[in-house]
């Protein structure tokens, strides 16, 4: 009997060393294993460097407000470094130099994004977009000499969305929106920094990112092409349901006219907790604040699946108990006193029998369009089908949408804060809390709107300014379908009062 123990045969008889034999077996084992060593590797470092999906976070609220994400960036996020290059590469789709800050968008100091834009790491790269302070924050200054001051919550009057959009899509349909353009600057712009792109970013990453962002921003701005038939929106305003109808996929072709043209001002948001089941956006088409507020946080870039429900808590927490900014502005105590029983017989049973008590029996409430007699538009745009639409949003959800009604009028308002509220009435055609209180025969026909200087004798912006330097602000035609400034007149709402009574009233609601 052959002996094994020392010697194998081969198959074709020869005798292999068992040393051979392993070394042979040593080789395949390391042939079969290396591939799929080398495949986990290359999974982990593509997890590691795809797969993240971080915001940038903020300690205080305040911060997490004005730069902290709601979820948008994930699906609507511009690439950071693309968002920055842009302004340099594509100046001539801008109203004017200066940036981003041309159209209304806020600096502070040190700050390389606008008040309102947050930051996120998802897929692989830096991804920027809007957060509730770009419509909510803005700026107000003492005089044109004056640093301006920060004020959280209040309308964002300076903040030209139409124009930003439109921007973001002339910069889409121009030539140099490529990869031959955008990432020499983005590399530049980094090179300023001591940095630069690696390869994979420089190859790879960037040149998808920029595809993909032009891909997006084509296909909105053609879900967009019925606005341009629309007149401008200006600073401070936003066209909120048509623009919910277009994401709806509506046939905006064959809207009817007196729903068009119905853009609306910027609210203020602060000391929300109050306001839970009043009747809330202009027209009082939702009691639910929650509602309200994640119906918003679409105009962020969010939808269902991607919004951030745990950072969009914590500003909702917030705004519960946060109140409204007080005066800063001397204020005549003796008039102003006059001006409180005024205020009691002429507006307490609408907006709140004080600064910080909404009790009132119209108070959150909606008043008849007859009664009213503001500007129909804004009411019209929101009709039957898109509350019916709007129900299905968060199907699914524990928090699907129940809320949304059509309604037949405006919503009386409490008037925390008026001060910083300007201009006034829904779609911000009258200039002055004074100017409100005259018959619409005698409010200004044509204005300056985006100005952050104050008036503290009429309580509202300066409208007079048709440009500061290289910045132009908007005029404001209330002959425009949509900007009209009739209503809220009459006996019953203090434009029959004497001037002086006028006077003494405006100086009461300076306490606001």
């Amino acid at each position: 009997m052959a002996d094994y123990s020392a010697e194998s045969k081969t198959s074709g008889g020869q005798q292999v060393a068992p040393s051979r034999r392993k070394r042979w077996v040593r080789v395949l084992l390391t042939l079969l294993i290396t591939p799929t060593i080398f495949l986990i590797v290359i999974g982990i470092y593509l997890f590691v460097r795809f797969g993240g999906d971080t915001p940038v976070v903020y300690d205080t609220i305040e911060e997490h407000f004005k730069y902290g994400s709601t979820g948008g960036e994930r699906e609507a996020g511009i690439p950071y470094w693309i968002f920055q290059a842009l302004p340099r590469l594509f100046p001539h789709h801008l109203p004017g130099p200066g940036g981003y800050a041309s159209l209304g968008l806020i600096y502070e100091e040190g700050k390389d994004l606008p008040v309102g834009m947050s930051k996120r790491h998802h897929l692989g790269i830096d991804r920027t977009f809007l957060n509730c302070a770009v419509c909510h924050t803005s700026t107000v200054r003492d005089t044109p000499q004056s640093k301006p001051r920060l004020y959280l919550m209040m309308p964002a009057n300076t903040f030209n969305v139409k124009a930003f959009q439109g921007f973001l899509f002339d910069c889409a349909r121009d030539p140099k929106f490529s990869k031959k353009f955008i990432v020499p600057e983005v590399r530049r712009m980094l090179q300023e920094r001591g940095q630069d792109l690696d390869l994979i970013d420089r190859y790879i990453v960037y040149p998808a990112a920029i595809w993909i962002a032009r891909e997006q921003l084509l296909t909105l701005s053609g879900r967009f092409a019925w606005a341009v038939d629309q007149h401008d929106w200006g600073p401070g305003r936003v066209d909120t349901f048509n623009v919910a109808k277009m994401l709806f996929y509506f046939p905006m072709g064959k809207m009817g006219a007196h729903e068009q043209n119905a853009p609306s001002d910027f609210p203020s948001i602060w000391y929300q907790g109050p306001r839970q089941s009043m009747q809330l956006h202009w027209d009082g088409n939702n009691t639910k604040v929650e509602e309200r507020n994640k119906s918003a946080a679409f105009g962020t870039g969010t939808t269902p699946p991607t919004i951030d429900l745990v950072a969009i808590g914590r500003i909702e927490k917030w705004l519960l108990t946060k109140e409204a900014p007080r005066y800063p502005y001397p204020v005549d105590k003796a008039k102003a006193a006059q001006g409180a029983g005024l205020y009691k017989e002429y507006c307490a049973d609408c907006h709140g029998a004080g600064p910080r008590d909404f009790s009132g029996k119209y108070v959150g409430k909606v008043t008849p369009i007859e009664e009213i007699g503001t500007d129909p538009h804004r009411l019209d745009s929101y009709s039957y089908e898109l509350a019916a639409n709007q129900s299905t949003l968060y199907a699914g959800y524990p928090w699907r949408f129940t809320h949304f009604r059509k309604t037949f009028g405006y919503a009386n308002m409490p008037l925390d804060g008026i001060w910083l509220r300007a201009p006034y009435i829904h779609n911000g055609s009258v200039p002055t809390l004074r100017e409100l209180l005259e018959r619409s025969p005698q409010r200004p026909k044509v204005f300056y709107r985006g100005y952050d200087v104050y008036d503290p004798v009429k309580v509202g912006f300066r409208t007079d300014v048709a440009e500061e330097g290289a910045r132009k602000y908007f005029r404001f035609d209330t002959a425009v379908p949509g900007n009209g400034n009739a209503g809220h007149e009459g006996e019953r709402f203090g434009t029959e009062l004497g001037s002086g009574e006028k006077e003494a009233l405006v100086e009461y609601l300076k306490t606001f």
